[in-house]
């Protein structure tokens, strides 16, 4: 395995992000493993963090000019590491966030920070891909900027799971949309990382029996 996901598998687990056990995801199906952003609660954890989200953006965008978009909740303090990583390399982008609710006092509206304009690009930054849900329901926000592209998504893992057919949840995104969706780390890289110590080949076995029936066809 690649060093720099060993890396940050150990940091997800460290940190607490990554769990194993009996889970319920957004899309209602039972897992053996979670994923949570919400767990990264220092400083220093989110600026690691975010030099993660880094490394993959200037890897997969290089110096590509995009305004970063945090969903409500947890996507706003991922958007935020990864933008001051990437200032810190001397790539300064802007970041926005949506509120659950409208306001309707102050400078009103569903977005805070950056406001995109015609012939900006956007790019999402999120925690994990399952089956697209928030991603879709991020895009009906983002589709609503008039003159605004989306071009990618970045995520922590990939699941690897099919979205609402027998493709790739990132297949369903880039096929509906058409910008792919990037991860640090998929389903894939965790087994590899479990399988290494003989601790660990039981939680192994239970996201692969998982995967044999959620996971991508295509």
């Amino acid at each position: 395995m690649d060093s720099r996901k060993r890396e940050f598998i150990r940091f997800l687990e460290e940190a607490g992000v990554l769990k194993f056990g009996d889970f319920i995801a957004k899309s209602g199906r039972k897992l053996p493993y979670f994923l949570n952003a919400g767990e990264v609660k220092t400083g220093g954890g989110s600026a690691r963090l975010g030099e993660f989200y880094a490394d993959a953006y200037l890897e997969k965008l290089g110096e590509k000019k995009a305004a970063l978009f945090g969903p409500a909740y947890k996507g706003i303090p991922l958007a935020v590491s990864a933008a001051s990583a990437l200032a810190r390399r001397g790539l300064d982008l802007p970041w926005f966030f949506n509120r659950k609710e409208a306001k309707d006092h102050g400078e009103g509206g569903s977005l805070v920070g950056y406001l995109p304009k015609a012939g900006d690009e956007v790019v999402i930054i999120e925690d994990v891909i399952t089956a697209g849900t928030a991603i879709r329901e991020s895009m009906e926000l983002l589709s609503t900027l008039e003159g605004v592209k989306v071009t990618a998504a970045f995520v922590m893992v990939d699941r690897r799971e099919r979205g609402q057919t027998e493709k790739a949840a990132t297949r369903e995104v880039q096929e509906k949309y058409g910008f792919p969706v990037y991860s640090i780390a998929d389903v894939y890289d965790i087994l590899e990382y479990l399988e290494e110590k003989p601790e660990g080949r039981e939680k192994a076995a239970r996201i692969r029996a998982y995967l044999a029936e959620y996971g991508d066809k295509a």
